[in-house]
């Protein structure tokens, strides 16, 4: 017996029970009954029983056993292979190889500690992948100890790939707070964290003109900024091997000491800025006057006391607007302060407040506020008075709104908008640091006991931002992102504020992608991603049991996240 299937032109097909006999040798065939009545799934089953399959039930024969989360591992393992990754790491493949490059998509993913991100492997394939799932603790420890000491190796090769003479390189220094009081590098010194009870850790990153991390040097907590330049010189010259780069950095870094190193060392030019006393300078000396920018935001001159090098004043009209209400809010805020300590004194006569204990109330408002060079303070035994120095106020507000920047490099070189762009692009080099603080790859709170598994710690850390920085180039149409922003940042004024443009200003309002999909920022692309599960299945009963591994259908959204991907690692 069979179901047969027949067509009618203008309605639905219909289904019939047939049996097939013999008759005199002619085979033929005879209708049982008509099955159209039934549902479709029923016709096709009865189909196939009558074709001589067997059915189960199938929750007796098909199980999923485990459903591992797997898309935003691929895509990880993706970028691994387009940035040949594992040969940047080691050329042979070990374990200590498969350990580091699991850590380092595992900081991308989802960054925890050591012993929480071997609990992690066990979470999605990328265990799996890397065959680590067995891991222990003790084998990262032990893995971070090779890594460091194929650092300089590998800065090499990352420096091989994005630098050549004549590039710009940045160069910034950060620190971080320290949990414990066992590593030599933590130090009381500038915490960047804002947390005064904790030490620190200082560590400097270079990166290229384009923001791309290529080395990362870790410092005692208590090193100050400046005195981590030369290291960074003799590492260009002599470890790169560039006879030609201009050095970026801002002028808390590149001070005047540090750059009267530079000059001494040929092929290495720089750009900085002016701290504020050096343009008070120029303006006292009539070199930079306001009128200068009365056409123009942007103005070329020179001074003698600023030999062998072009000094580029710039005016922003709304970065000296924003000064100036801060300023004013903090001397307002400091005089209501003040005010309540004066109304104290006033009322402490019984027990009247003597000078020194004035004082020490009166600084810790000053230092609060950072503003107190502009008041004139009278203190003494029962007495508190002051007043505005509002010579000096306006002194400082004709430097509202102007910077100068200064550079080595002829006007051949570098023209005088390139030199204040260039500055400009330290924000690369802030947007690394908070890549590497946030919540994206939380290179802290750093627990390591020992100082070399707190310089492997933090290059791990850089060595996942390298990753990320190509991720969310590749993925800046799904991101609330520009997506031409090397052009834009080359056409746009360079000392005006940046201002987003109308395609960017219309993805932040509609918040959809050109295919209508949903913008999102890089964590929750990368958790949408990760909504694609590779499922490990059982088909079958007893002995005849046959296990397979079968990936969910990407979504259309996770289908374009991986096109992008592949169009970005074919450029």
């Amino acid at each position: 017996m069979y179901v047969a299937r027949i067509p009618n032109r203008n309605s639905p097909p219909t289904y019939l029970l047939r049996e097939s006999y013999r008759d005199n040798g002619h085979v033929k065939n005879r209708t049982v009954a008509n099955i159209s009545h039934l549902p479709l799934e029923q016709i096709q089953l009865l189909s196939r029983v009558l074709k001589g399959e067997q059915l189960l039930p199938v929750d007796g024969v098909f199980r999923i056993t485990r459903s591992l989360p797997h898309g935003h591992v691929q895509a990880v393992l993706d970028m691994f292979s387009f940035l040949k990754l594992p040969n940047l790491i080691a050329s042979q493949h070990c374990r200590e190889r498969d350990l580091v490059l699991a850590m380092i998509a595992q900081r991308v993913l989802d960054p925890g500690s050591k012993l929480a991100t071997t609990r992690l492997w066990k979470n999605s394939t990328l265990g799996e992948k890397f065959n680590v799932v067995d891991a222990e603790v003790d084998e990262l420890y032990l893995a971070m100890d090779w890594l460091l000491r194929r650092q300089k190796r590998i800065e090499n090769k990352l420096a091989s790939r994005h630098l050549h003479n004549g590039d710009l390189v940045h160069y910034d220094v950060s620190s971080s707070s320290y949990t414990g009081a066992t590593c030599i590098l933590a130090r009381f010194g500038h915490n960047r964290d804002g947390r005064k009870d904790l030490p620190c850790i200082v560590y400097g990153v270079m990166t290229d003109d384009e923001g791309r991390p290529i080395s990362v040097d870790v410092y005692p907590g208590n090193t100050g900024d400046p005195t981590t330049v030369s290291d960074q010189v003799e590492k260009l010259k002599t470890r790169f091997r560039l006879q030609r780069i201009v050095t970026v950095g801002d002028r808390g870094m590149l001070t005047q000491t540090q750059i009267d190193m530079l000059r001494e060392r040929p092929g290495l030019g720089w750009i900085s800025a002016l701290r504020a006393e050096g343009i008070r300078k120029l303006i006292d000396k009539g070199r930079l006057e306001r009128s200068l920018f009365d056409e123009k935001n942007l103005a070329e001159i020179s001074s003698p006391d600023f030999p062998g090098e072009r000094l580029v004043a710039c005016y922003n009209p709304i970065l000296a607007e924003r000064r100036q209400r801060k300023r004013e809010t903090l001397l307002a805020a400091t005089e209501v302060k003040l005010e309540r300590i004066a109304r104290e004194v006033a009322r402490r006569t019984k027990k009247p407040l003597k000078k020194d204990e004035i004082g020490l109330k009166v600084g810790r408002v000053l230092n609060k506020y950072k503003v107190g060079k502009h008041f004139r303070l009278t203190i003494d035994d029962s007495l508190l008075t002051w007043e505005r120095k509002q010579q000096a106020i306006e002194q400082e507000a004709g430097l509202d709104g102007i910077y100068v920047i200064r550079t080595s490099e002829s006007s051949e070189k570098l023209s005088a908008e390139n030199a204040v762009r260039g500055y400009k692009r330290l924000a690369d080099v802030e947007q690394a640091f908070r890549s590497l603080k946030g919540l994206e790859l939380l290179v802290r709170p750093i627990h390591h006991r020992l100082e070399q598994r707190v310089k492997a710690h933090i290059f791990v850390c850089l060595l996942a931002y390298y990753v990320q920085w190509h991720l969310k180039r590749a993925w800046s149409p799904l991101l609330f992102a520009d997506e031409h922003l090397g052009q834009h940042r080359a056409s746009r004024d360079p000392v005006a504020s940046a201002k987003p443009t109308a395609e960017v200003q219309a993805k932040k309002t509609e918040r959809r992608t050109k295919d209508d999909n949903e913008l999102h920022s890089f964590r929750t692309l990368l958790n949408e991603l990760a909504t694609q599960c590779q499922n490990t299945c059982e088909f079958g009963e007893g002995t005849t049991v046959t296990p397979i591994v079968k990936l969910a259908e990407p979504t259309p959204f996770q289908t374009e996240a991986f096109q992008l991907l592949g169009s970005y690692c074919r450029q």
